[in-house]
């Protein structure tokens, strides 16, 4: 592929809810570019995809991305190499929470954005609503580009408010110009009105002037609208029809028009030798120095490490620094990603995307620079998965295989985490959502031919005490030789401390035991709690006391008084009221404010104490509660149906306490 210069480069990451239109527009963009004429509708993605798509001598990479919030770590990775961002918002469904959560993250980001309006070859679809739903939720920086002719329900034409004229549509797919229809005179009115003003909000002299009743020229409007896109003061709406191949061309020309070049951006990273900052804002004159933004691990293509270079010039066969692992790596070939198609290129000019191959020990979120020019960048914030399920190989021979396979997974998915729960006997995969995990499943066996199965997590419970008993064992065996001999009298209470198995204290006077025994119960102690009596769970928060006993001169052995421990524990814990105590979260869940009350029934379903509730300047609401583990398998799922996917939760360990009477671990498990 032909190499970039800086200046030369887009990257833009499209974003938008589930089922908007995300990937058959970028499939449309590509057909119309590659001289097609209609393109086929693509499936819906579950990961982020790289597309470079050649249009007047630019370069646009695309950065495709799944719409559903399960796969939030694909968008994140995305947004994170992203300059430029389109937002894509079905006109039949308008606004919803995906274009929300896109429109916060192009915030977070500081991304510059478009916004396109698909489905407008559906008849009734209002793209006047769609206007007005953002105007009413993002204010005067929303500046309708265009807007649609319709002749006989059909989508034959658009006007473009800057020039005020209006194009048609021919059968070979060009335009033509024509009149604006008298029906869109009203509309245009409006739009222009709305262009106005965001033009005029960009500079004191403009606003001015716009109070004074003055009219902006058309080269004034492109020169604010230039810098203030860039700048993402102002978000253009513009629209189409993907499957007719419509509209495309327009949002082409006007994401190299407006939408900035890598160079107009600003990143910045750590010199790990001077700890200076070092500027890098894709200078293809600096030192050279790139980002991993994105892995790829495939059976068939073998590992690319996505990179989005930061400064400097990377050529094939560079040797770069992998600080982070004090270790330098010859990158070899470098590659284009097309999907999943590499093509080979001889460099990448800063600002571009690329990938490196077979790259040992390279991870998403790392940074490559020189040896003499170590650079480090802030590692992306991917959220944290809080979805936990229980899994297991279909076919228990094969194990190790799914493993094995699901760490490769999490080596793509930093949303994914592999954790051996050697407590409760069970591995554990946590990803954002059952149906993240679902999805995990499917590519387990599309790319690895295994199989899992997934099911609900066995909770740790622990056992403790709330009373006190004083009792005694006498451990006697006699069988030929030497015998065993070990008597101990202990009294066991609550200790206080959850945080510990067990206090251990001798007050034993005149010599009934030993010193050189108290170890030897003391180790029966220790083993006796690491499975209770009531239900086999570890058990905390007991005192013990050995008090007295006796020995035998001959008989007596330190294993002896340790079983003679262990069997007095049991005993002692079973008669001082023994209790089963469950893990208990710190949760927090953020929806909107008038969902609010919905969560809080279905956290009191799930036996949560509210703790406190926090309004938000978004219009959320911060709950939190404490929440029993057993009670929070299928949360996600159960908040995401009663919110339609704008609750987000996250918890951590709290304390424990005990259960309720009748609680039955062995259902739970």
């Amino acid at each position: 592929m032909k190499v970039f210069t800086t200046d030369k480069i887009r990257n833009v990451v499209v974003l938008g809810h589930s089922g908007a239109g995300k990937s058959s527009l970028v499939a449309a963009m590509n057909g119309i570019a590659a001289g097609a004429k209609r393109v086929t509708e693509p499936v819906a993605t579950t990961q982020t995809t790289v597309l470079p798509i050649l249009w007047e001598d630019h370069k646009i990479n695309i950065l495709d991305t799944p719409g559903s919030a399960d796969f939030v770590g694909e968008i994140e990775e995305a947004v994170s190499a992203a300059d430029a961002a389109v937002i894509v918002i079905s006109g039949k469904n308008g606004v919803e929470n995906g274009t929300r959560r896109a429109w916060k993250l192009c915030d977070q980001y500081h991304l510059p954005r478009i916004v396109y309006v698909s489905d407008m070859d559906i008849d009734d679809v209002s793209y006047k609503n769609v206007v007005l739903q953002l105007q009413e939720m993002y204010g005067k920086c929303i500046a309708p580009f265009h807007l649609p002719i319709r002749e006989n329900g059909q989508f034959v034409g658009y006007v473009n408010v800057i020039q005020q004229r209006a194009k048609r549509w021919q059968d070979d797919g060009t335009v033509a110009k024509c009149d604006v229809p008298d029906y869109s005179e009203e509309n245009l009115e409006i739009y222009r009105e709305a262009l106005m003003e965001a033009v005029a909000e960009t500079s004191d002299e403009f606003l001015d002037r716009y109070f004074n009743g003055e009219t902006f020229s058309e080269n004034e409007i492109r020169q604010a609208l230039r810098y203030n896109v860039a700048e993402g003061s102002i978000v253009p709406v513009m629209m189409g029809s993907n499957l007719l191949g419509r509209g495309m061309y327009t949002l082409m020309v006007d994401i190299i028009k407006y939408l900035p070049a890598p160079d107009q951006r600003t990143c910045a990273g750590i010199n790990a030798t001077t700890n200076e900052v070092f500027q890098a804002d894709y200078n293809f004159s600096k030192p050279k120095s790139a980002y991993v933004f994105k892995t790829i691990v495939d059976p068939f293509i073998g590992k690319y490490s996505l990179i989005k270079v930061q400064s400097g010039v990377i050529k094939a066969d560079d040797v770069l620094y992998n600080h982070h692992k004090s270790q330098e790596v010859r990158g070899g070939k470098l590659y284009v990603m097309s999907g999943t198609k590499a093509e080979e290129v001889a460099e990448l000019h800063a600002g571009d995307i690329g990938a490196l191959s077979k790259v040992a020990g390279l991870q998403t979120t790392d940074s490559l620079s020189t040896k003499a020019n170590p650079i480090l960048y802030i590692r992306t914030t991917i959220s944290t998965p809080y979805c936990a399920m229980r899994y297991q190989a279909l076919d228990p021979k094969e194990e190790e295989k799914v493993t094995q396979s699901l760490h490769k997974l999490a080596e793509e998915d930093l949303t994914l985490r592999v954790v051996n729960d050697s407590e409760c006997r069970q591995t554990l995969l946590y990803g954002i959502s059952e149906q993240h995990l679902a999805a995990v499943g499917e590519r387990l066996k599309a790319k690895y031919n295994v199989e899992m199965k997934l099911s609900k997590p066995k909770v740790a419970y622990r056992e403790t005490v709330q009373g006190t008993s004083d009792v005694e064992y006498k451990h006697k065996k006699q069988s030929g030789g030497h015998g065993q001999y070990g008597h101990v009298k202990i009294k066991i209470s609550p200790s206080g401390d959850l945080t510990t198995p067990y206090e251990f204290e001798e007050t034993v006077v005149g010599g009934a035991v030993p010193k050189n025994f108290f170890p030897a119960v003391e180790k029966g102690i220790q083993e006796g709690t690491q499975s209770g009596p009531l239900a086999g769970y570890p058990v905390v928060g007991v005192h013990v006391n050995l008090y007295d006993g006796s020995y035998h001169s001959v008989d007596s052995s330190e294993a002896a008084f340790k079983t003679a421990a262990t069997m007095a524990l049991r005993d002692g814990i079973m008669k001082a009221k023994p209790v089963l105590l469950e893990p208990i979260a710190s949760m927090r869940v953020v929806a909107p404010e008038e969902q609010v009350g919905d969560v809080m029934g279905e956290l009191s379903k799930r036996r949560a104490k509210i703790i406190g509730m926090n309004p938000q300047d978004d219009g959320t609401q911060f709950v939190d509660a404490e929440i029993p583990y057993a009670t929070l398998y299928g949360i996600g799922t159960t908040l995401h149906s009663l919110t339609g996917g704008s609750a987000t939760y996250s918890y951590e360990f709290l304390k424990y306490e005990a259960a309720p009477e009748g609680t039955k671990p062995e259902q739970e498990a």
